[in-house]
């Protein structure tokens, strides 16, 4: 597997985690429906959470949410969309960025942007 397939999904692990702790209920990983995926679907104080991860092992490329382009949280929106009519439901809901940073020898950073907005 490539190194960065590998370094996203040691990511997805870490941020399940971390979201469970920080008191997220799991209901999906990897959700997808055609094109569109969700990295988590959470819920937390009834709001479900729409939730894209992105993890790097290096800041020479920037950070790791700026990997989040328009057409992505636009595709998020879609699916989510998608999701709610799939599960008959009306729930408020919020999309969200976990950044996670890798370095060499230290514990991951994490960086949390909720309600993401266009």
């Amino acid at each position: 597997m490539a190194k960065h397939l590998d370094t996203g999904k040691i990511g997805e692990k870490i941020a399940v985690d971390y979201l469970t702790r920080e008191g997220f209920t799991l209901l999906e990983q990897n959700w997808r429906h055609g094109h569109w995926e969700v990295d988590v679907i959470a819920s937390k104080k009834e709001v479900l959470h729409f939730i894209e991860i992105k993890t790097r092992r290096s800041r020479k490329f920037g950070y790791p949410e700026e990997d989040v382009t328009r057409k992505k949280v636009v595709n998020l929106i879609h699916a989510a969309e998608e999701y709610l009519i799939q599960h008959q439901l009306n729930s408020r809901i919020q999309f969200d960025i976990l950044s996670i940073y890798l370095g060499r020898d230290a514990d991951p950073e994490f960086f949390f942007i909720e309600d993401v907005a266009l």
